[in-house]
C-alpha cells in the first residue's frame, strides 16, 4: 500500500513538473509539443475519416441484408480471383422475369424473391417537376427482400403488383418538391408521359457516400414500368432472400445449379450470370480501407517522430536545469529507479498534453464539419481516442527513456556541485 502511494505521488509530481514546464517556458514547450499535436492530429484524422467513410458505405448497403443474393449480369468484383473481365461480362444476357419465375418454382432454400430494374425519368405534378427521378420497377415480394421505410401510406397489394396498376411510392425529396404542402397520398404524378397514383412516401434517408438512397426514387410495379421505361435494355437483378437456417453458400449453390439448367449451360461452359452478396462489398471495403489506414499511419508516424525528438530535447533541457535537485534527491536516498520514473512520467505527461491537444482539435473540426453540411457525419470514435492517447504514451516513453536514464545515473556529489 505504501508502495502504491509513493508511485501515485510520483506520477502526480511528474504531471506537475510537466505542467510547470509548459507554464514557465510557454513558447519553448508549445513549439516542442506542436510536433506531437500535429502527429496525433494527422494519424487520428486519417483514422477518423476512414472510419467515417467505411461506416457510411456499409450503412448504405445495410438495406441489402446479409441473407440476400442478387442474380445479375455484372459481378460486384473479379470472379474466381481473376481480373475483372468486363469484356466477357458485357456479353452476358440480363436476368428476366421468366428466369425469376422458373427459379421461384425450383428453389427450396428461398423465402422470397423479386425482380428489379431502374431507369430515369422526370416526375411531374402540375407545374412542379423533379428531374431524373429513379423509376424503380419491382415485383411484389420486393419489400420482403429489401428493407423499406415507408413514412406515409402503404406498399403495393398483390393485385396492384401482378396487374401492373399505375400506383407508386415516392421518395422524400420528390414528395417535398412536388407536394410542398405535404399532402402527397392519393395525388397522381406523371412520369414518362403516364399518370401514377401516389399510395405512399418513403422516410427521408438523407445524403450518403453513395447518393440519396430512396429519396429520389419512384417505386412502381414491374408491369407498369414496361409502359414508362425500356425494361429490356436496362440492367436488371433478381433479389433472392434465403430461408431461415439456409446459408448464403447453400442458396448460392442452388441458384447456380438451377439457373445453369434453365439457361441450358453446358458443364464445360462458364456461368453467363453473377450471384452477388453484400459480404463481397464488405470484404472489398475492409481491404481498401485497411490499406488506407496503414498508409495514413505511416504518414502520421513521420510527424510523430519529429514530435518525439522535440520531447526528448525538452527532457534533456529539464535534466540539465534540475541536475542540482537530482543530486539532493539522491543524497537523501532516492533510488535510481525513482529518478528514472520521475522523468519518464514527465515525458509521458508532456506527450499526453500534446496528444490531447491534437484530439481536441479533431473534435472541434468534426463539430464544425457536421454543422455546415449534412451529406455525411464525421464521428470521432472512442477507439480512435484510445489509439491517440496510447500512441502519445508510447512516444512519451520512447522520447523520455534516454534523458531519464541519464538523470538516474548522475553522481549525487557532482550533481549537487553543478550550477
Amino acid at each position: 500500500m505504501q508502495f502504491m502511494r509513493i508511485y501515485l505521488r510520483l506520477i502526480r509530481e511528474s504531471f506537475l513538473f510537466a505542467w510547470h514546464a509548459i507554464v514557465v517556458n510557454k513558447l519553448r514547450t508549445v513549439l516542442s509539443l506542436l510536433g506531437v499535436t500535429v502527429g496525433i492530429f494527422s494519424i487520428i484524422t486519417v483514422f477518423t475519416l476512414v472510419d467515417t467513410m467505411e461506416s457510411g458505405l456499409k450503412d448504405s448497403f445495410s438495406m441489402l441484408g446479409d441473407d440476400v443474393l442478387f442474380v445479375q449480369k455484372w459481378p460486384w468484383g473479379p470472379e474466381d480471383g481473376k481480373e475483372y473481365e468486363w469484356w466477357k461480362y458485357f456479353q452476358r444476357p440480363q436476368p428476366t422475369i421468366k428466369n425469376m419465375e422458373e427459379l421461384r418454382n425450383n428453389l427450396q432454400g428461398a423465402e422470397a424473391m423479386s425482380m428489379q430494374i431502374v431507369g430515369a425519368k422526370n416526375a411531374e405534378y402540375l407545374n412542379n417537376s423533379f428531374g431524373n427521378a429513379f423509376i424503380t420497377a419491382v415485383t411484389f415480394e420486393y419489400n420482403k427482400v429489401i428493407k423499406l421505410n415507408i413514412a406515409q401510406g402503404r406498399y403495393f397489394t398483390p393485385i396492384e403488383a401482378e396487374a401492373g396498376r399505375n400506383v407508386c411510392i415516392i421518395g422524400a425529396d420528390i414528395a417535398d418538391l412536388l407536394f410542398p404542402s405535404g399532402n402527397a397520398i392519393g395525388k397522381s404524378i406523371k412520369t414518362g408521359g403516364k399518370k401514377c397514383q401516389v399510395i405512399g412516401t418513403f422516410k427521408k434517408e438523407g445524403s450518403s457516400l453513395l447518393g440519396n438512397g430512396f429519396d429520389a426514387v419512384v417505386l412502381v410495379p414491374y408491369g407498369f414500368a414496361a409502359r414508362v421505361i425500356d425494361v429490356k435494355n436496362l440492367d436488371a437483378n433478381i433479389s433472392i432472400k434465403a430461408r431461415d437456417g439456409v446459408s448464403n453458400q447453400e442458396l448460392k449453390d442452388e441458384i447456380i445449379s438451377n439457373l445453369r439448367s434453365i439457361r441450358s449451360i453446358r458443364p464445360t461452359e462458364e456461368n453467363d450470370f453473377a450471384v452477388n452478396e453484400s459480404s463481397m462489398i464488405s470484404s472489398v471495403i475492409d481491404s481498401v480501407f485497411g490499406t488506407v489506414n496503414i498508409v495514413g499511419f505511416i504518414i502520421g508516424i513521420f510527424a510523430i517522430l519529429v514530435g518525439g525528438f522535440s520531447i526528448a530535447n525538452i527532457m534533456f533541457v529539464s535534466v540539465k536545469e534540475r541536475t542540482n535537485i537530482i543530486g539532493i534527491q539522491k543524497a537523501l536516498g532516492a533510488r535510481n529507479s525513482f529518478i528514472l520514473l520521475e522523468f519518464l512520467f514527465e515525458s509521458v505527461a508532456l506527450c499526453i498534453f500534446g496528444g490531447a491537444a491534437g484530439l481536441l482539435l479533431i473534435a472541434i473540426i468534426s463539430l464544425i464539419v457536421n454543422n455546415v453540411q449534412d451529406s455525411f457525419t464525421v464521428g470521432l470514435y472512442f477507439s480512435n481516442l484510445v489509439w491517440g492517447m496510447a500512441i502519445s504514451v508510447i512516444i512519451g516513453v520512447i522520447s523520455g527513456i534516454v534523458p531519464a536514464s541519464v538523470a538516474s545515473k548522475l553522481n549525487p556529489v557532482d550533481a549537487i556541485r553543478s550550477k
